[in-house]
């Protein structure tokens, strides 16, 4: 095992597949697959460093939350070949999203959630789709997202909790996505904006589902402070009423 001046640690192909608890033929087998990152070479000698090991242990939870080396596969290909944000953001799954992808440095990422980027979070976060990578950078799909789990895991919430949150908030979200989306596509049309039509949200200007996005995002908004008001008011004992 060698350590360079900025003390990043290369390792022997056997010394890598011992580090990630895994046969050096599974090792292998990955590289073939193109799952790894070329090692770079000495003579013979092939040296992987951590960044070789942090891939491999994602690897592993993405497999335990039980992706398929395929799909780890096509995620890897789309993701290290160079991309704008707004290729990125297609690829993300956000196409016409406000949303502004943010690229971060791996230790960027780090900054952002001390002591909680593990193997498991970067595999939540892969599977949430909140984050890629591009080349040797790390793209996070929404800046208002990663400065909002930023401050839950600065007040003290595990990045675990935060995901898992996240990924129920997503379940919701999409299920309000789609009624708000069905009630403009089946009462507007795209060439009148009134009537019974079949609008699919295509996401130009004059597309409903576009234009009327704001209302939706609105009642959304609105819907959910009173929502967190009545929980408040429900866990919060009654203010005693003075007697007369």
């Amino acid at each position: 095992m060698a350590e360079s001046g900025s003390t990043m640690r290369e390792y022997r192909t056997e010394e890598l597949a011992e580090a990630a608890g895994i046969p050096v033929r599974t090792l292998r087998f990955y590289r073939e697959r193109k799952l790894l990152p070329p090692p770079r070479r000495e003579g013979r000698i092939a040296w992987y460093d951590d960044q070789h090991l942090a891939r491999l242990r994602t690897i592993a939870a993405l497999l335990e939350r039980g992706h398929t080396l395929g799909g780890i596969a096509e995620l890897t290909a789309a993701f290290e070949h160079g991309r704008d944000v707004g290729q990125l953001g297609e690829l993300l799954g956000i196409g016409w999203s406000e949303e502004t992808p943010v690229r971060l440095t791996p230790e960027a990422l780090a900054d952002y959630f001390e002591g909680e980027v593990t193997p498991e979070n970067l595999a939540a976060s892969l599977d949430l789709g909140y984050l890629a990578t591009d080349g040797e950078e790390i793209v996070h799909v929404s800046r208002r997202l990663l400065d909002v789990s930023s401050a839950l895991v600065g007040e003290g919430v595990p990045l675990a909790a935060v995901l898992e949150t996240a990924r129920r908030v997503r379940e919701h979200a999409d299920a309000l996505a789609a009624l708000f989306t069905d009630l403009i596509s089946t009462h507007l049309t795209a060439d009148t904006g009134t009537g019974t039509g079949t609008g699919t949200g295509t996401g130009t200007a004059d597309d409903p589902v576009t234009r009327l996005r704001p209302l939706a995002k609105s009642v959304v908004e609105a819907e959910l402070t009173m929502a967190m008001d009545r929980l408040h008011q429900s866990r919060t004992p009654a203010a005693q009423t003075p007697s007369s």
